[in-house]
């Protein structure tokens, strides 16, 4: 037997006893993740995507929107914080006081040099297997975004959208909501 199959994986309870540090802290599939402290250009995008959703779900109530560090327990081993996350109103029970009980309908990430391999890889991968529906890889270097869209039991990549070619977001989880890519990467 080898050293790695003794390891213990690590749970909620081993998470929430890291201490803050200003870091963000991941559990995924029972390994510990550690993310620096985003930049300012990724939490200009984060205030900017916020204030859009948020417009948008203040007339339509179709749900919670809520910025990360929210943590989202995913499962048992999978503790994630993503950018932005969106919970349906249909399923509002999964959100408590302290956390998120299940996988949230949304997912956002904004990628970052840091955190690509975490985002396109381990959490890419737990998203899928935990039932998120959509989840949306903001590329700030190439000014748009990958949607990713459940098909059956897996997540789907669909065509990259980009600010250049003024696409336009969408999803059937937030009927009417329009996201003009040109506008939201304005230099």
């Amino acid at each position: 037997m080898a050293l790695h199959d003794l390891a213990r994986k690590l749970t909620y309870e081993d998470y929430v006893l890291i201490p803050e540090d200003g870091q963000r802290h991941e559990i995924i599939d029972g390994e510990h993740y550690v993310s620096p402290a985003p930049y300012v250009p990724h939490q200009d995008l984060v205030v900017e995507l916020t204030y859009r959703f948020k417009a948008f779900l203040n007339i339509h109530r179709l749900g919670r929107l809520l910025i990360a560090p929210t943590d989202v327990l995913l499962s048992v081993h999978d503790i994630v914080q993503p950018d932005l996350l969106f919970v349906s109103k249909e399923r509002a029970e999964i959100v408590g006081l302290e956390n998120i009980k299940g996988a949230p309908d949304l997912v956002i990430e904004i990628l970052s040099k840091s955190t690509l391999r975490l985002d396109k890889g381990p959490k890419l991968k737990a998203y899928e297997r935990w039932g998120v529906r959509e989840y949306w890889m903001f590329d700030r270097f190439q000014r748009g975004v990958l949607p990713w869209k459940r098909s059956g039991k897996s997540l789907r990549p669909q065509p990259f959208l980009s600010a250049a070619a003024k696409d336009v977001l969408t999803s059937p989880l937030l009927p009417g909501f329009e996201l003009p890519l040109a506008e939201i990467f304005e230099s």
